[in-house]
């Protein structure tokens, strides 16, 4: 399980404290006003944001002392990440070695993963010759080729289309479930999270609460929440 444990973050006047548990093979939502930290928890999470204080543990395992490469997860940020001047599969097998030094088998494992999210044959085209929605599944391979077993979306799909989205939202649903994966992912739309996710944690105010049911929150939402939504 992931362990947050009486984690506080600060940033210049910000402050958000955190005290939770998610449980293996969980799929999380964040939501809640914009600003309020949503996607600092996770930059957190991912070591890319010292903590203040308190420590965030994985299976037990003190996060602290990896680095962001070298922690169990794999984060996909609103941009996708994509190197222009490199095609799909290279983009891809960025996940498995940083010089792209593969041997065989390791670019049919890239074939396969570009494959998993619909891109069979598109291996040889750059970002600029992919549509919107193609690099997002791109970005979504390298996560899936990595095989990590905690998976954080920062609004990776934000500039898609409603029905592009929910694609998206469906696809990794299916690969969490194939590979077990424990989800976090950071939205602003209570559609996508009552597609994907049965949890939610709610950050507002300066602290990021227990995971609680998504279905529940957003029936009778608290009322900094009910303000954000309407």
């Amino acid at each position: 399980m992931l362990t947050i444990e009486a984690v506080t973050i600060t940033l210049d006047s910000f402050r958000l404290q955190a005290d939770l548990v998610i449980a293996t093979g969980a799929r999380v939502a964040l939501i809640g006003p914009s600003g309020a930290g949503k996607s600092t928890l996770l930059a957190a999470i991912a070591g890319f944001q010292p903590l203040a204080s308190g420590v965030i543990r994985w299976r037990g395992q003190d996060l602290a002392a990896l680095s962001p490469g070298l922690r169990p997860l794999t984060m996909l940020f609103q941009d996708s990440n994509l190197f222009a001047h490199l095609s799909a599969a290279q983009n891809v097998a960025l996940g498995l070695r940083p010089d792209l030094a593969l041997a065989k088998a390791g670019w049919r494992r890239v074939e396969a993963a570009l494959a998993r999210v619909g891109l069979e044959g598109m291996a040889g085209r750059k970002p600029g010759a992919l549509s919107g929605g193609q690099q997002s599944r791109v970005a979504l391979a390298r996560a899936l080729i990595r095989a990590r077993p905690l998976l954080l979306l920062d609004e990776p799909f934000a500039a898609l289309g409603p029905a592009l989205t929910a694609e998206m939202l469906a696809l990794v649903a299916e690969i969490c479930s194939e590979t077990g994966a424990t989800l976090l992912m950071v939205t602003h739309h209570p559609a996508d999270v009552l597609a994907l996710t049965p949890d939610c944690i709610l950050v507002a105010e300066g602290i990021a609460h227990p995971p609680q049911p998504t279905a529940a929150l957003l029936a009778n939402p608290p009322e900094v929440l009910r303000r954000y939504l309407e």
